[in-house]
């Protein structure tokens, strides 16, 4: 076995469905909702 394989994390299925987003520290939020911004801000300035 590899080792990245090794060092992955297992979740369980009720972990990972319904589309769960884990943000735990401030800079994740906030690299996340500039993320969501930019695809708004490109999607509108395109639609012009």
């Amino acid at each position: 076995m590899s080792q990245s394989r090794r060092n992955r994390r297992s979740y369980r299925g009720e972990d990972t469905r319904q589309g769960h987003i884990v943000l735990r520290s401030a800079k994740r939020k906030i690299v996340f909702i500039a993320g969501l911004s930019g695809i708004v801000l490109l999607a509108l300035l395109l639609a012009l």
